[in-house]
């Protein structure tokens, strides 16, 4: 790094990587964030420094982030649930 590099501007570079996450409709912080890091080595390093530790008042919790499944949808499954409405509609007729 330059000689002339400051916090801020290190904080600056490091930002993209960096994700709070906010409530959609007030724009205030939920409480909780997201950190990309660029090996699995480093997330290990920043995870047992941080996790358990005061930031801003208050505990922090750091946690390898886990993913979510996105919905599936079985179109099998749809054909049947549309074949017994269909079947429970007749029969309500």
């Amino acid at each position: 790094l330059s000689a002339y590099t400051t916090d801020q501007s290190l904080r600056q570079l490091f930002s993209p990587f960096a994700r709070l996450i906010r409530d959609s409709q007030t724009q205030r912080p939920k409480g909780f964030g997201f950190i990309t890091y660029e090996s699995e080595d480093n997330a290990q390093i920043a995870m047992k420094a941080l996790d358990g530790k005061i930031v801003n008042g208050r505990l922090i919790f750091v946690e390898t982030a886990k993913e979510v499944e996105a919905p599936t949808t079985n179109m099998n499954n749809n054909k049947k649930l549309e074949e017994n409405t269909q079947t429970e509609s007749l029969q309500n007729n």
